[in-house]
């Protein structure tokens, strides 16, 4: 077992005479990358990093880590995850900080959590139940809310243990011959159930709103572009630049996780809808991915997604393969159709010599899988990341020409109000202006301005409903 470096000094710290609540160990149980196994996820990432993100999440919740374990294993025992040799070493690592909470940087079965919590006389915490804990510190809106429960009751129904025997309800069956009535553990799992139904319904009533109020925005119609990454990636800081929005931006895990909608206005005034959406991590629970698919269907109706990475994060390759993991379960292939704008953020941190590598790799991209350089702290390279955006926004838009009389005011505002306008120019008491506007406002536009609609109507086909109005 090795001891890495955890806040406030490094190594093994001695005995502590403070209180053990608040106070915990994390253990990486990392199996070992035989020769060929390169090409598994997990197997890809750097041990440091991987020990370095379950220490953040930990004091996500304020927790304060007071060691942190790397515990290498060559293969995965079924009773108790790790070797007996190492559950013993364990045992005096928890004894000289004095914690009574080991959090274990992996899916531990009920039987293993179970059992490791017998051999250590601590409470053990996996990694699925704390991203679950942080969750449910997290959610503020009542959506999110019962997500979080419903996620945490559907995990915590496995993990119920057979505690008060003595609590059992009546006999059944007559005299001394029926065996024992319903037992605590069954009603537990039997109140659990009934709460689970509770929560499914209501929401079933909450994804009803949603869908009204996304029908609502492509009445109007605005086109959604959301963000999405790896947490702690910039994505929030990211979306206060873009919107001017004072949405929480810190540097800590998970700190954002109700989704957020605000509008964007586009380098050429035109408006869209920005959604900023709660991080990935490597090995998200699958309760989650299943509990969030409410809140996620803005990615998954999302025009175009912005991929945010932190680039300069040593793990950044595997944590790309994080979110495309979550990307195609939730149906979204990252490679298909450009609908994908990665964005390497946090290029501030590089030196001038490293960052044009960057940007020379960047420009080598397949068209399918574009990216862009920015520092949404510094703005470096925002405005053009905008402009990809809108560039994105407009493929499939129809182009215009119109000659209008100069004297039609009201045409001419409905237009600077229902499109985008690329070309302004008077002659001979007439506007001749070329625009752009939705599929859906082609007919309204031939129609208003059917006498002033030049023949040649730039239209692309394919177009889909619900570009932004202006």
């Amino acid at each position: 077992m090795e001891h890495r470096k955890v806040e406030g000094g490094g190594g093994r710290p001695g005995p502590t005479s403070k209180s053990a609540a608040g106070r915990a160990i994390v253990v990486g149980p990392y199996l070992r990358v035989r020769r060929g196994e390169r090409d598994i996820a997990d197997a890809t990432r750097d041990v440091d990093a991987r020990l370095d993100e379950i220490t953040g999440l930990a004091r996500a919740i304020d927790l304060t880590v007071a060691d942190a374990v790397l515990a290498p294993i060559s293969q995965i025992r079924p009773a108790t995850y790790l070797g007996k040799g190492k559950v013993e070493d364990i045992v005096g690592v928890i004894a000289a900080h004095s914690v009574e909470l080991v959090i274990m940087d992996c899916a531990l079965s009920p039987i293993q959590q179970r059992n490791l919590e017998k051999a250590w006389n601590a409470k053990v915490l996996d990694r699925t139940g704390l991203i679950l804990e942080i969750f449910g510190r997290r959610a503020t809106t009542k959506e999110g809310a019962l997500q979080v429960e419903l996620a945490h009751l559907n995990y915590q129904r496995s993990r119920l243990v057979r505690s008060w025997t003595h609590l059992e309800r009546q006999r059944g069956g007559f005299g001394f011959l029926g065996g024992p009535g319903e037992t605590q553990i069954e009603a537990d799992r039997r109140l659990i159930g009934e709460r689970i139904t509770r929560i499914e319904n209501e929401i079933k009533k909450v994804q009803a709103t949603r869908r009204l109020h996304r029908a609502g925005r492509q009445r109007v119609p605005y086109r959604v572009v959301a963000l999405v990454g790896y947490t702690n990636a910039g994505k929030s800081t990211l979306f206060n630049r873009l919107t001017s929005a004072e949405v929480q931006a810190a540097d800590m895990l998970f700190a954002t996780l109700d989704p957020t909608l605000r509008a964007l206005t586009l380098p050429h005034g035109g408006k869209a809808m920005l959604s900023d959406t709660v991080g990935f991590i490597s090995n998200l629970p699958t309760q989650l991915v299943a509990a969030f698919r409410a809140t996620l269907e803005e990615v998954v109706e999302a025009d175009v997604i912005l991929h945010v990475r932190d680039i300069s994060h040593e793990d950044a390759e595997a944590q790309l393969r994080d979110v495309d993991i979550v990307l195609r379960q939730l149906k979204i292939d990252p490679d298909a159709g450009g609908r994908v704008i990665e964005v390497w953020n946090k290029i501030d941190r590089f030196p001038p010599g490293e960052r044009e590598n960057l940007e020379n790799i960047a420009a080598r991209r397949p068209p399918e899988r574009p990216c862009y350089l920015v520092s949404a702290e510094t703005g470096e390279g925002v405005d053009r990341l905008q402009l990809a955006i809108e560039d994105h926004l407009a493929q499939h838009r129809v182009t215009m020409d119109i000659a209008i009389d100069a004297s039609d005011g009201a045409g001419i505002s409905w237009l600077h109000r229902n499109s985008e306008v690329l070309v302004k120019t008077l002659h001979d008491g007439q506007f001749e202006m070329t625009v752009r506007v939705d599929p859906t406002k082609r007919e309204i536009v031939l129609h208003r301005f059917n006498s002033r609609v030049r023949p040649g109507d730039r239209s692309e086909p394919g177009g889909a409903p619900g570009d932004p109005s202006i």
